[in-house]
């Protein structure tokens, strides 16, 4: 039975990092078929794992969440206090430019998802690298949380426009951090 699961989870692995790629590749026109072939499952596997499109796509949502917040809290802990806040803004800002196809599928097609409880794990660590960035001086104190969540929402949205260049992107994060920095 324990080996049924630790299948059931490999399989669920291959599915969400196939599926990320498919999307990334392929657009809206991807499709699961598509998905279970690069995973090298069949169909029937996918939909047991994730019934509906909608489902798959939410469940990489959630995924690149969580890992976004492994690496907030990674910096969190070992991360130079002075610039940890700003590489992780930097790539959670790259994150959402790579995933781009995933985020139009979701907006596009009216999907809605659900993330509360991931995107709280996230605030947590970003909290504690503002924190941490403030005591160094780095950040002025003014800044609170709310704001750093909203920039990095409203950043990564950004990144999703057709005409976001690393260049802008670059100057973007510029105008963002010399707005924090103390």
């Amino acid at each position: 039975m324990t080996q049924l699961r630790a299948d059931a989870r490999r399989n669920r692995e291959r599915i969400l990092t196939a599926a990320e790629s498919v999307f990334a590749e392929r657009g809206v026109s991807a499709s699961t078929e598509e998905v279970a072939a690069r995973a090298g499952v069949a169909i029937g596997t996918v939909f047991r794992h994730f019934p509906t499109k909608h489902d798959l796509l939410a469940a990489i949502v959630k995924r690149l969440l969580a890992q976004l917040a492994e690496r907030a809290e990674a910096l969190a802990e070992d991360g130079d206090p002075e610039t940890a806040l700003f590489a992780f803004f930097t790539h959670v800002v790259e994150e959402a430019a790579a995933r781009r196809t995933v985020a139009e599928l979701l907006a596009g097609g009216g999907m809605e998802v659900r993330v509360g409880e991931p995107l709280e794990r996230l605030r947590r660590p970003v909290g504690t690298l503002l924190e941490r960035a403030q005591r160094a001086g780095a950040v002025r104190r003014g800044v609170r949380l709310d704001e750093v969540m909203a920039l990095l929402a409203a950043t990564s949205q950004a990144a999703l426009l057709a005409g976001w260049t690393p260049d802008l992107r670059d100057r973007t994060l510029e105008i963002i951090f010399n707005g924090c920095r103390a």
